[in-house]
This record gives structure tokens, C-alpha cells and sequence, in this order.
């Protein structure tokens, strides 16, 4: 390790170091901060244990590969610093909390002397934990969300691949701006340049109709980690699965709906727009049949982990 931390700080890995997060310091003339020219990945852990990393990892270098960055670790290197990002920073878990763990690398510090092109020495490489924010995201596991379809379309394949998960993230931030206008707690989940709904920041969309699962193509979307979670758990359930289009309609007149992130997991959609999904429940039965076996599947309790929030 570069330098002692506080026994309180958190841990980073940081350009072939690990160094407190405090010692973190990205130049300004980074292209991630200049011209958002970078790619990350987060997972979750479940009772401090990492979740699927190798998976989050493979879609990080399928990004890497789609913008042309090497990051200059292997990708069992980039899975092996996560791990022990990991383990540096576990004892400051508490023992209902876990961490998001991300890996951010960009296409690193424009050279002053080089032209606006990709003119660089480096990438930058980090990667770090951050606590999951357990308490402010409870109440969605008591009432459910609330959708708004923005105004703001998503970035279409033929501009930019919405499967490139890039820290140019402000097509999904000016959605969600104009989602939160109409209440603060909304999620924003956009359409495409042909009106069928997408995705939002960090999550995916399935509607259930019945019996049947349904969620959009991962040509337009960014295939989340979670989301294929679910789609696995369904077939071990025998729920059937289909990938198409899906629009307003679709959503409006679902039985059910709900959102998967990695924070999240699964959690329940209750309107849309404003206008209650079947009867407005929090989870419908499909809801929680799937939120269970997520449980199952991770050994862990993350829907408790939740609620248990909305006591303190």
C-alpha cells in the first residue's frame, strides 16, 4: 500500500496502487472528466460476499474493447484487484451493510502538447467500494416504484451503443432530472427513437402479462447483470421469457412490473406516468416469487436488508 489510511477510510486501487480513497486524485485534464471518455462496472456484495464479479468484469472489457481502451490488466487481474479492494475495505462493513464495487477506467490524462484526438500516455485505473445506500432506497420495498417516461429519448445503437456501459452519462441524467420534476422518488425509464420503452440509470425493465415476462431488446438497452439473473431464475421457475419491444401500452395495461439494478436486485414498479399498474401493489405475485429466488439463489436476505431500513 502507497500510504497509511485512517482506520476509518476506505481502500482504492488506483493506477497499479492501493492507496486511501482520499489519495485518489484524477487530473483535470482526464478525458473521463473533459469528454466522459471512460467505461465502468459495479457489482454488489451480499453479506460482505462479491456478487458475480467475473461476469461484471466480461461486460467491462466488452465496453473496453467497443471504445478502444486497454486498461492494461488482464481480465482475471482487474477481477483479482477487485477482490482485494474487497478485503482491504470489509471491516469497515457493518454487519447489515454491503458495498457497491466499481472498476472505472479511462482513456487517461490528455498529453498538453497532443490535438484533441485520443492523445494519451496511460489509462487511469481505479477501482473502489462504496457503501450501497440501504436507507434512502427502503421505502421502495414497502411501496414500489414510481415510473415516468421522460421526454428525453435514449441514445439510439446508431449514435452510440446504450450496451457500452460509458461515464457519459447525461442522455440517462437529463431523463431522470425531468422524471424527479414530477416527484422527487421517480425513476425514469426512457424510449428509444422508435417509442419503445428502454431502460433508466442503472436499471432494467420487465412487465409481466400473464404469466409471461416480458422485457426490451438488448440491442437498445444495457444488458444488466441483475437482469440476466432474472431471466435465469425465471426459466428455473418455468416463467417463460421474451425479449421484444415493449411500449407505454404494454406497461399500462401489465399485470405487473418491476425493475432490476444491482443495488436493487428486483424491486416492484407500482405506477407509471402516474396511473397505477393492476391494483398498485407494491409486488405482484411474479414480483416476489422471482424477489425469493434472487434470495435464494445469493444465500442472503437483501429484501430484509431493506425493510429492516425503514425502522431506524
Amino acid at each position: 500500500m502507497n500510504a497509511a489510511a485512517s482506520p476509518d477510510e476506505r481502500i482504492a486501487y488506483f493506477n497499479g496502487e492501493m492507496v486511501p480513497e482520499s489519495q485518489v486524485k484524477v487530473s483535470f485534464r482526464d478525458r473521463s472528466f473533459t469528454l466522459g471518455d471512460g467505461v465502468f462496472d459495479m457489482t454488489r456484495t451480499f453479506g460482505h460476499r462479491i456478487f458475480k464479479i467475473e461476469e461484471h468484469v466480461r461486460r467491462l472489457y466488452a465496453s473496453l474493447r467497443y471504445v478502444k481502451i486497454d486498461p492494461g490488466l488482464t481480465p482475471g487481474e482487474m477481477v483479482d484487484k477487485s477482490r482485494q479492494v474487497l478485503e482491504a475495505n470489509r471491516h469497515l462493513l457493518g454487519e447489515d451493510d454491503d458495498y457497491w464495487v466499481a472498476q472505472r477506467v479511462t482513456r487517461g490524462v490528455q498529453r498538453v502538447d497532443g490535438d484533441i484526438g485520443p492523445n494519451t500516455d496511460a489509462p487511469t485505473v481505479i477501482i473502489a467500494c462504496t457503501p450501497l445506500p440501504l436507507k434512502a432506497r427502503a421505502k421502495l420495498f414497502r411501496d414500489g416504484i414510481d415510473v415516468v417516461v421522460p421526454s428525453v429519448r435514449r441514445t439510439p445503437p446508431e449514435s452510440f451503443s446504450p450496451r457500452v456501459k460509458s461515464h457519459n452519462y447525461l442522455n440517462l441524467i437529463m431523463a431522470d432530472l425531468e422524471a424527479k420534476a414530477h416527484t422527487d422518488d421517480a425513476w425514469a425509464i426512457l424510449l428509444d427513437m422508435r417509442g419503445f420503452l428502454t431502460e433508466g440509470i442503472g436499471s432494467n425493465l420487465f412487465t409481466v402479462k400473464d404469466g409471461v415476462l416480458y422485457t426490451p431488446r438488448p440491442q437498445f438497452i444495457l444488458e444488466g447483470v441483475s437482469r440476466q439473473t432474472v431471466i435465469e431464475l425465471a426459466g428455473k421457475l418455468g416463467i417463460k421469457v421474451v425479449e421484444q419491444d415493449i411500449d407505454l401500452y404494454d406497461l399500462l395495461n401489465a399485470d405487473e412490473a418491476f425493475l432490476t439494478s444491482t443495488s436493487l436486485c428486483i424491486c416492484g414498479v407500482r405506477t407509471a406516468n402516474g396511473r397505477q399498474i393492476a391494483d398498485g401493489a407494491a409486488h405482484g405475485p411474479i414480483t416476489r416469487k422471482l424477489m425469493q429466488a434472487y434470495v435464494d439463489y445469493v444465500e442472503y436476505d437483501w429484501v430484509a436488508q431493506y425493510l429492516n431500513r425503514l425502522e431506524e
